[in-house]
C-alpha cells in the first residue's frame, strides 16, 4: 500500500522562484526513505507539502488516498513533522507541557493526553526530564522531546528535516537511535539530508534532489557511488570503496 503518493508535483513560490518541477513519488508504507540533495534543491519544500504547510501550485499530494488539500486535519494527523531547528518546534514551559500541546489542541481528554505523553516520553527516554524546562536540555534531548512532541499526535509517516544538524557525535547516536526505533515500531520514516553518512546505512530507498527534480531514485547501494555528481558528500566508506556501516556500531 503507498501511504504517500505525489502526481506531477509543482510548486511556484511569490516571487516566482520554482522550487519543485513536475515531482511524481509513491512511498510504501513502513518504508525508510533518505531524501538528498545540496542546499536549494527542493528537499525540504517537497515535504513541507506532505501535511499542507505547502500547497502545490500544480499537482497533488495523496496520503493514504486522500488529498492533502482536501482534509488538512488529517494530514497533520498523519505525518509528523521534525525541523533542523528543534527550539522552533517548543512551545511549553516544561517539558510535560511541550508534549502535551499537540494532543491538547486535538481537543482530547486529560485522561488520554496524561496516557500519551508519559507513553512518548518513556518512549524517547525523557521521563526523569518531565517537570524542567525544555531550554534546558542539550541538542540531542531537544530533539528527541521534538520527537516525543510527534509521537504524541500518533502520526503514522514521520519526516525528520535535517535531525543530525548541529549535534555532537553522542548526540547524533540519541537521535538515531530514536529514528530507527520509530521505523521498527511500523511508522514510515523520510530522513531529509545533504550529508548521507549517518543514516544511510539504514534506509532501504534513497532519493537524489537537484533543482527541484529528481535526478535518482533506487536502492542506496545501487545510487551511493554516483552522488557526488549530483553535489552531495558520499559517506566515506564508500568513497574507499567499504561497506557502508551503521554509526550506531
Amino acid at each position: 500500500m503507498y501511504i504517500i503518493e505525489i502526481e506531477n508535483l509543482s510548486h511556484r513560490f511569490e516571487d516566482g522562484t520554482l522550487g519543485l518541477d513536475r515531482i511524481s513519488l509513491q512511498i510504501r508504507e513502513g518504508a525508510f526513505v533518505v531524501v538528498a540533495g545540496p542546499n536549494g534543491s527542493g528537499k525540504t519544500t517537497l515535504i513541507r507539502h506532505l501535511n499542507g504547510l505547502l500547497l502545490p501550485t500544480v499537482g497533488a499530494v495523496r496520503l493514504a488516498g486522500v488529498s492533502v488539500q482536501h482534509d488538512l486535519l488529517r494530514a497533520r494527523r498523519l505525518v509528523g513533522m521534525m525541523f533542523q531547528d528543534a527550539d522552533s518546534q517548543i512551545v511549553g514551559e516544561t517539558v510535560y507541557e511541550d508534549v502535551a500541546f499537540g494532543p491538547e489542541n486535538l481537543q482530547l481528554d486529560r485522561n488520554q493526553i496524561s496516557k500519551r505523553v508519559k507513553q512518548t516520553l518513556i518512549a524517547v527516554g525523557l521521563t526523569d526530564f518531565a517537570d524542567q524546562s525544555p531550554h534546558l536540555l542539550s541538542g540531542g534531548e531537544k530533539r528527541r522531546l521534538a520527537i516525543a512532541g510527534i509521537l504524541a499526535m500518533e502520526p503514522k509517516v514521520i519526516a525528520f528535516d535535517e535531525p543530525f544538524a548541529s549535534l555532537d557525535y553522542p548526540g547524533v547516536k540519541q537521535v538515531l537511535k530514536q529514528i530507527l526505533s520509530l521505523h521498527q515500531s511500523g511508522h514510515t520514516i523520510l530522513v531529509i539530508t545533504h550529508d548521507l553518512e549517518k543514516v544511510i546505512a539504514h534506509a532501504d530507498r534513497l532519493i537524489i534532489m537537484q533543482k527541484g527534480q529528481i535526478v535518482r531514485d533506487g536502492l542506496p547501494a545501487e545510487i551511493v557511488n554516483a552522488v557526488e555528481t549530483f553535489g552531495v558528500r558520499a559517506p566515506c566508506a564508500s568513497l574507499l570503496g567499504m561497506e557502508v556501516r551503521s554509526w550506531l556500531n
